[in-house]
């Protein structure tokens, strides 16, 4: 057994949540969707939207740092590994959340909404295209459930009558191509001997540090002041995304891109859960309806997940002779 092998079963034997799929799922949508309420109260408070989308990335790297200086295990990447930082933070991070900046005004956000229901879809086609993943007939069931109940979600909450123009519409498709391309590079570029914590304050850092340039190149920096106005909201987002970003890594790394493009399905119905509870909000009947198709979706990807490795596992009768 490799040395690698050795620290992975440790790991494994004291805390084995963190490499199920199901929990970090779980967990990490239930995180995410707290963001909602805290965006809102944020907007509130006049804070500008892409200064708040630059807060997420600042506190899953601010989170990390102290620990990986603590641990000895921060280092400058190099090769593979800053390559895939600089493509992972502001490509596939900083990318989608810029372009969707810029398509909402246009589409509105129930469109936006939909666009990012769409992107489980796109990572199972681009999955099955690089025969990255052979077709399942219940995980795509789960998919396909699950898309049906965000499209309600965002269909409830509202999309103009009046439809944009037609290349505003096919700039925002590019939105769910953006997450998808993103959830399959991540995965098949994955430095297999580095940190995870180091790829995540990295790719963060970097995803910042796009954020502040476009912030300075836009003469939009005295927007940065207006975070002070809202301290507490400030240090409860930067918390937030200090717990959410190492979780979605492991995500990542466990479950692979088609279970992790599932994230905004779990988001949206927790986000609900947090709007209503934490800010009061009402919403028809027609959400809670689409939110219920939602945790359908979900509990049958994860009951496919859960048979699919059950199967592998089970020794067949050639191998049960072999063994001593």
């Amino acid at each position: 057994m490799t040395i690698k092998n050795q620290i992975l079963g440790k790991n494994r034997a004291r805390l084995p949540i963190l490499e199920n799929p199901t929990s970090l799922l779980l967990v990490s949508g239930l995180l995410i969707g707290f963001n909602f309420p805290l965006s809102k109260l944020a907007t509130q408070a006049g804070i500008p939207a892409f200064s708040w989308i630059m807060l997420n990335a600042l506190g899953a790297a601010a989170a990390l740092l102290p620990a990986l200086i603590l641990k000895g295990t921060f280092f400058i990447p190099r090769g593979q590994t800053l390559r895939y930082t600089l493509i992972a933070g502001p490509i596939t991070f900083a990318g989608p959340n810029l372009l969707l900046f810029l398509v909402v005004p246009h589409v509105g956000a129930g469109y936006a909404g939909i666009m990012y229901a769409l992107s489980p879809v796109f990572t199972l086609a681009l999955a099955l295209l690089l025969r990255m993943q052979a077709l399942a007939l219940l995980s795509t069931l789960g998919i396909a459930i699950g898309l049906a109940g965000a499209l309600g979600v965002s269909l409830s909450r509202g999309v103009s009558a009046a439809s944009p123009p037609e290349y505003w519409l096919l700039l925002a498709l590019l939105i769910p191509l953006m997450l998808a391309s993103g959830n399959i590079y991540r995965t098949l570029d994955w430095p297999a001997n580095t940190p995870l914590g180091l790829l995540v304050f990295w790719s963060n850092a970097f995803a910042c540090l796009t954020y502040l340039l476009l912030l300075l190149a836009s003469s939009d920096i005295s927007d940065l002041s207006s975070l002070t106005s809202a301290p507490w909201l400030v240090a409860g987002q930067l918390m937030l995304s200090g717990m959410t970003a190492p979780l979605t890594f492991r995500l990542q790394r466990f479950g692979g891109p088609v279970i992790l493009s599932q994230l905004g399905y779990v988001a949206a119905a927790s986000g609900l859960i947090a709007s209503t509870s934490l800010l009061g909000e009402r919403y028809p009947l027609l959400t809670w309806l689409s939110a219920a198709v939602i945790a359908m979706g979900i509990a049958v990807t994860f009951y496919a997940n859960t048979t699919s490795k059950r199967s592998a596992t089970v020794p067949t009768q050639s191998s049960k002779e072999v063994s001593p």
